[in-house]
């Protein structure tokens, strides 16, 4: 019996209903089995996932096999793809390269999430990337007081409050203003957003530190919590959100080991222009005019 492979794909876009067809093409021709979400059973039978979309779909992809061990391949339809491996045009050899075995597996921390109402119900949930408490109503602010290993640090009035994974701090904590962090950094981030305090600073913490956040039972807004953009839940004044590292974490399968610098540099089009540097075996790296990745070394290089 052949290895099977889920196909995961963005659902409103024609072009992944093609990138979808054309990638259970190549599965075939190599002899894995093709596997769609509407055949999924146990998600512990499959050997690999392949994502065709941006970040969205590979976040979709990693709630359906959470836990599994299973890992993801993303192959970026989407704007910036931060989680991807591949592009659209090389859809056959990155098949070819899950069916050879040429590939490598990264974990990525994930982060554990714990509700506490103020009626005695606990509630769970994790995140890849983040998981950001915000205000439910747009004409006020939610109060929050945030806490760091069950010591409280501030209270103030905001729009919300982000707390992620290094994986997630190119994501929403991105957005609002927190610091770029390498994944394979052991790290917690809290990003306060828009905040109206003298202190409310981006926070990086370590992997066995508690991030929490109340809400304060004399605040006029409720809020809501919202994990990796997708799992949403209500959060009355009074609640009480805690973070912590899971043991879980997210298998993202590399095709590359460019480093995250490069990563950066193509996904944002940082202007790097001039650059000049000097490869591992001496010889000189320059970028090109109007590229935003170094060039390899050429035979002229010295």
């Amino acid at each position: 019996m052949s290895a099977s492979v889920l196909i995961v794909s963005h659902t409103g876009r024609p072009e992944a209903v093609h990138a979808a067809q054309e990638a259970a093409h190549a599965l075939e021709a190599v002899g894995l089995t093709p596997v769609t979400e509407a055949m999924l059973g146990d998600v512990r039978d499959l050997s690999m996932v392949i994502v065709l979309g941006g970040d969205g779909t590979i976040l979709r992809a990693a709630e359906l096999t959470h836990g599994s061990g299973v890992p993801l391949l993303g192959v970026n339809l989407g704007h910036i793809g931060f989680l991807a491996e591949s592009e659209r045009e090389d859809i056959d050899e990155a098949v070819r390269r899950i069916a050879d075995g040429k590939f490598d597996v990264e974990e990525r921390q994930t982060i554990d999430v714990r509700v506490m109402r103020p009626d005695g119900v606990t509630q769970v949930g994790w995140a890849l990337n983040e998981a950001t408490v915000e205000k439910c109503d747009r004409a006020r602010m939610v109060e929050v007081v945030i806490e760091v290993d069950g010591r409280p640090l501030s209270t103030f009035g905001c729009d919300g409050v982000v707390m992620a994974t290094s994986t997630g701090s190119t994501a929403h904590a991105f957005s609002a203003g927190g610091p770029v962090v390498w994944p394979d950094v052991d790290a917690m981030l809290l990003v306060p957003v828009s905040a109206h305090a003298l202190f409310a600073r981006p926070l990086v913490v370590g992997p066995s530190s508690v991030l929490a956040v109340e809400i304060l039972v004399r605040s006029t807004s409720s809020g809501v919590l919202t994990c990796d953009g997708r799992r949403k839940l209500d959060l009355p004044a009074g609640t009480r959100v805690e973070v912590r590292r899971s043991p879980v974490p997210v298998r993202l399968a590399r095709l590359t080991h460019a480093p995250f610098t490069d990563r950066l540099v193509s996904r944002f089009a940082l202007p790097v222009t001039g650059w000049r540097g000097r490869a591992p075996n001496g010889t000189r790296i320059e970028v090109a005019p109007d590229k935003g990745a170094p060039r390899p070394p050429g035979p002229g290089d010295a």
